[in-house]
């Protein structure tokens, strides 16, 4: 499927260039739209999400976080893939600095309007985390965000839903169940689904559940003004 937004180059709070996948709205513009990558990059996939959600009238933004360390990295789901990937999320690439790109976009979003953030995998993470720091944002998606348990005791500053598979091996729901008895304001919301639940590319992949998470996401900005 060809995706119909533009990587540009934009300037971040180190002075680094990175890469961002910008889409523009369909129609009547909602609101701006940070959307956040899986471990494996700006791929096809996260390109084609950022589309769909342009498609109901968001503007959207999707940093590339790796480029600093691992320039336009992209990854399959293989296994040799993944291991790249894991290598350069754990140990090549700085988490509080992809925090830092993050409110970058969405300062780039802001005085246009309302400004909401989703992401799947590792950034369902950073969607967690951004919640709890950034004050610009009306409203939070995370997606099985295995970090997220670990981050428990931070507080979402907007209103924020997570999505988390129960058949998910990397993150225990014991993690998942922690998170909703300390934020019983937050929507945590178990699918009987497994880890990448929402990606058609993935063996884990569950329609159902893919399209029941995004209607929950469209209602909770929507409920929030975009």
């Amino acid at each position: 499927m060809a995706t119909r937004g533009t990587m540009t180059r934009m300037k971040m709070s180190d002075g680094a260039e990175i890469g961002v996948y910008h889409v523009a709205p369909t129609g009547q513009r909602r609101g701006g739209l940070v959307l956040i990558q899986e471990i494996f990059g700006v791929t096809d996939h996260i390109k084609e999400m950022c589309d769909s959600y342009a498609d109901e009238g968001y503007e959207v933004l999707a940093p590339a976080l790796y480029d600093r360390v691992a320039p336009d990295f992209q990854a399959t789901y293989e296994p040799e893939d993944i291991q790249k990937a894991i290598k350069v999320a754990r140990e090549l690439h700085s988490f509080p600095q992809a925090l830092e790109d993050v409110q970058t976009c969405i300062d780039a979003l802001k005085d246009k309007g309302k400004v909401f953030i989703t992401g799947y995998c590792y950034g369902g993470s950073v969607s967690w985390a951004m919640a709890c720091r950034s004050p610009d944002l009306a409203a939070a998606s995370g997606y099985y965000g295995s970090m997220v348990p670990a981050m428990a005791d931070q507080q979402p500053l907007c209103p924020t839903i997570l999505h988390f598979g129960r058949h998910d091996h990397g993150i225990p729901m014991e993690g998942v169940e922690k998170v909703a008895k300390l934020h019983p304001e937050v929507g945590v919301h178990v699918y009987e689904a497994g880890h990448g639940f929402n990606s058609d590319r993935r063996t884990d992949y569950h329609a159902e559940s893919a399209a029941l998470a995004r209607q929950r996401t469209l209602d909770l900005f929507r409920a929030n003004g975009g």
